[in-house]
Formats: C-alpha cells, structure tokens, sequence
C-alpha cells in the first residue's frame, strides 16, 4: 500500500481560534479525569482492605477491557460523525466510575467501575486525535499533536498535585469525588469546539470528504496488507516491552534501599518525564515536519536502551532522576508521532481511527507482556539482568526502527 500525499489545507475550511483554543481544554481536563486512576486506585482500596490480590485483578479487568476495545472503538470514530459527542459520552463515564469507587468500594462495583474506565479512557485518547485531524488537516497535524501533548502533561501534573493535597489533607476517598468534578470543565471545553469546525472527511483519513454519507473506505482486506502500519505497531509493541517495565522494576527495589523516602522517589520519577513532554513537546511537533518523522523515531526509541542499561548500574536517587529525563524524550517523540505516523500512513484510506486501535492494541499487549516477562526474569536471575534484557530488547526495537520503518512524510507537502 503506498502513502498518499496529504492533500492541502483549504482556507474554507479551516477551524475557528474559539475551537482551537477549546481543544487545549479538552486535552488539559480529559488528561486530569483519567489522572484520577491508576495508582490512586490502589492507594484507596488498600486503605479500604483489599488484599493485593483483590486490586490485581479489578485494575487487570481494567486494563483487559481497554484492549479488547480498541479495535472496535477504532471501527465506531471511523463511522460516527460527532466525535464530540462520542469524547463527551466517554468523559461521563469515566466520571461516573470515579463516582463509583468512591461511594461503593466493593469488589462487583469497582470492578464494573474499572472496566468502564478502561473502555472509555482506550479511545479518548484517539478520538481526541481525530478531532485535531479533522480540524486542522494533515499538513498541521504535527504541530497540533505537539500542543495536544503538551496541555495533557499538564494536566496529568496539576492533576496529580491537586488529587494528593486532596488525598492528603481530606480523605483518598474524596480524590475519586474530586476527580468527578473534573468533567465538567472538560465538558465545557468540548461544547466550545464548533461542530462545524471539525472536518468528518479529514477526521477519518479522507481529506476530501465532508458530506453526510459515509467517506469511502479501503476495504478491511487492503488495510490488513499495510505493510508498514503493520512494521510500526511492531516497532510499538517492541517498545512498551521495554518501557512498560522500567518503572517496575525500579519500584520493586526502592522500597528495600530508600525505605519511607520510596514514595517520594518514586513521584518524582513519574514527574520529571511529564515536565520534559510539557516543554519539549511543540518542539516536536514543528520538528516532525522540517526534519521528517524517521530522524525524531529514532531518537525516540535510542534513548530507550541507553535509559534501561543506566539503570542497570545507578542507584543513587539523584541519578535516578537525572537518567529518567531520557523518559521525558521518549515521551515527547511518541506522544506526538504514534498518531502524526498513523496518519501519514493511513492518508486517503478512510481508516485512520481504524488504525490506532491496531496500534492501540499492540502497544497495550508489549506493555502486559513486558511487566510478566521481566519479573520473571527479575525473580530468576536479579535486577542487573532484568534491566540487561530491557537494553537487548530496547536494541532491537531501534534496529526495527532503522532497517524497515521508512519516512512517512507525505513528499507531496
């Protein structure tokens, strides 16, 4: 299947500032929503007497729910015009969930509530990504996504700040209540985006669309023989084998050598690389397009080996901190080019959204393999050969990157 040239931006159709501004919204207060989950989940229900085991398995429903979605999510933004409608459906009902855990910690509703979160929080992320396709048009895109991306960092950090204060000086409990409330700003945000703004052809993968019919779409057969969209969910899923276990790992030690100053640590591990994306991110964004997407997915994917072989030897928390910068590279360049890269590849097929649930899915599928196969490895032959089979992976995955993934910039921009 060959790459088609983005078509070019006609000035007709181009998105009010109102609704350009708006979207920096959504990205700030759907980032903080899903914030509200995760490790925040844990904390509560360990508090409320769950064993590990018992929050294994609901976050691990969570999780499975999330990839069995993707595709068919993928399939319904390909179809539905109003992906505002189908962002705000999902927000609410994550919402919803946090309302769940909160008001009735037991095992059916959190487990209910987990899979409704894994199910919406899969696809807002991608639906968000085909509202700024159908905005501004693939020529745009790139800088779009950077800006996406930096509005997410954000509020992932603020959110996080403000739910421990909450947690902290209220009750881990009222984080969940808090975490509802976020949904009306992100609802208010996504009223602002003018339907009208939001080009369905460009939105889907098919520039030259925009009627009430369905655009027309490649059949299922012909995607499936994308060579390269296949090569770069291979090159993904190489990744989050890596990546997914990193943190992990790091975990499973602190708490031995570090002791109370562990949680601590820890955040500021999680902290650093969102602060890098927040600045870098627009960077990236403008770069992809002077510079093409190769140079920036290589750069992307080989600070990955290098991060996890320092691992293998730092330990001093400072180090720590400075080595998981490299986290903060990885971050930018993926969080702007999985979605520019899946454009590029999917121009004029009618099946963009299609294509990130693949993506989606594969990537999701490294990450759980990833934590299951380096804690083996960890538990058999210790941490430096764990983090050693990180790095021989990770050299992999850059050498999938140099030896078949191709520059996917349209030539004809």
């Amino acid at each position: 299947m060959t790459i088609a040239a983005a078509q070019p931006l006609n000035a007709s159709v181009l998105p009010s500032d109102q609704s350009l501004r708006a979207l920096d919204g959504v990205n700030l207060f759907v980032a903080g929503v899903l914030a509200g989950f995760g490790p925040f989940v844990a904390v509560f229900l360990g508090d409320q007497g769950w064993s590990q085991e018992k929050i294994g398995l609901v976050l691990s429903a969570g999780g499975i729910a999330g990839l069995l979605t993707q595709l068919p999510s993928g399939e319904l933004l390909d179809v539905v015009r109003s992906k505002r409608f189908l962002v705000g459906l999902g927000t609410i009902m994550v919402g919803l969930g946090a309302l769940i855990i909160a008001l009735w910690p037991t095992f059916t509703p959190v487990s209910v509530a987990l899979v409704l979160q894994g199910i919406t929080g899969g696809f807002l992320g991608p639906a968000i990504a085909s509202i700024s396709l159908g905005l501004v048009g693939h020529d745009l895109l790139g800088e779009r996504l950077g800006r996406n991306q930096r509005f997410k960092s954000i509020g992932s950090l603020a959110a996080a700040g403000i739910l421990g204060v909450v947690g902290y000086f209220l009750s881990n409990r009222d984080i969940f209540f808090t975490t509802a409330v976020l949904v009306l700003p992100a609802l208010v945000a996504l009223v602002r985006i003018r339907a009208d703004d939001i080009h369905f052809g460009r939105s889907v993968g098919a520039p030259d669309h925009h009627h009430s019919a369905r655009p027309p779409r490649i059949r299922r057969r012909a995607f499936w023989r994308n060579r390269y969209l296949l090569i770069f969910a291979g090159c993904l899923f190489m990744f989050q084998m890596v990546d997914a276990s990193i943190l992990p790992l790091i975990g499973g030690t602190l708490g031995h050598a570090e002791g109370s100053r562990s949680a601590l640590i820890m955040s500021g591990l999680v902290i650093v690389p969102q602060i890098i994306v927040a600045v870098m991110a627009p960077w990236a964004g403008r770069h992809a397009n002077s510079w093409g997407r190769r140079p920036l997915l290589l750069l992307g994917f080989g600070v990955l080996p290098i991060r996890a072989l320092l691992f293998t030897v730092v330990a001093d928390p400072m180090l720590l901190l400075a080595v998981q910068l490299l986290d903060g590279v990885s971050g930018t360049v993926l969080g702007v080019l999985q979605a520019l890269v899946i454009a590029d590849l999917t121009s004029g097929t009618g099946r963009f959204n299609l294509a990130q649930g693949l993506v989606g899915v594969t990537s999701g599928i490294g990450a759980s393999v990833s934590t299951t196969l380096s804690g083996v490895i960890t538990a058999s032959f210790g941490r430096a050969a764990g983090f050693l089979a990180l790095t021989l992976t990770g050299l992999a995955a850059v050498a999938m990157v140099w030896l078949f993934m191709p520059e996917t910039k349209p030539s004809g921009r």
